[in-house]
């Protein structure tokens, strides 16, 4: 189940990859165990890789210098989302500044966050990604410019937007956003979920110096007045 209803009239619905440490290919492991003593005391050593699931990733991520998890503000991994379904590429094209302009309008804000996706959807980080059948839309150095310059905070990725098409475009994308602190979203589920394109949403990681990205639980809140225009 991932949509929840809360209070009066507010819609939950919760964009996390659900992870079991038996069938995941990325670093996941449990390790439960007894503190001893006479009351049971059961606690667990996690054994996870920061890109594991949803996750969150931070500047830090691609550049020595620059900022990690905690050194952002909280207000980074919250805010107004837009959902941006571009309907009018052919498939593995590149996003560039004039299909952003189509697909989005004038909706995008200051520190919004920008939720990119497709029809062309294929989970990513599988087998079968960079192969004939996989259609999704490529991002560029030229998507990541238009987002720098409407100055957003995050981007994230729905499965219609291939995130590790190439080194050149990927590395670039990265490098334009992440230098001016914007952070990006990864794997990212249930987005068919969604009745409104503009909500609220959160992300929060763990503010662990020294962390370069984070699992995250994700979730839209649909219904509250100030993020849903």
């Amino acid at each position: 189940m991932s949509v929840f209803q809360l209070g009066n009239g507010l819609r939950v619905i919760d964009l996390t990859k659900e992870l079991d440490p038996a069938t995941e290919s990325r670093r996941c492991h449990l390790f439960r165990f007894n503190t001893g003593g006479p009351i049971p005391d059961f606690h667990t050593i996690m054994d996870l890789t920061s890109h594991l699931g949803t996750h969150v990733e931070c500047p830090y991520h691609h550049n020595d210098n620059w900022t990690d998890v905690q050194g952002l503000p909280i207000t980074t991994f919250m805010g107004r989302a837009i959902y941006v379904d571009i309907t009018h590429m052919a498939p593995n094209e590149k996003i560039k500044g004039e299909d952003l302009n189509k697909a989005c309008g004038d909706r995008i804000k200051e520190g919004d966050i920008v939720i990119l996706d497709s029809q062309y959807k294929l989970p990513p980080f599988t087998p079968v990604s960079n192969t004939p059948g996989d259609k999704r839309l490529f991002i560029c150095k030229e998507t990541a410019e238009w987002l720098k310059e409407k100055k957003v905070k995050c981007v994230g990725f729905g499965d219609g937007v291939s995130i590790e098409s190439n080194n050149t475009d990927v590395s670039a994308f990265h490098d334009v956003l992440m230098e001016v602190n914007v952070v990006f979203l990864e794997v990212l589920k249930n987005l068919e979920e969604l009745k409104t394109d503009t909500f609220f949403m959160s992300y929060t990681p763990l503010p662990i110096k020294g962390l370069d990205s984070c699992p995250i639980r994700a979730y839209a809140i649909e219904g509250i007045a100030e993020f849903s225009n």
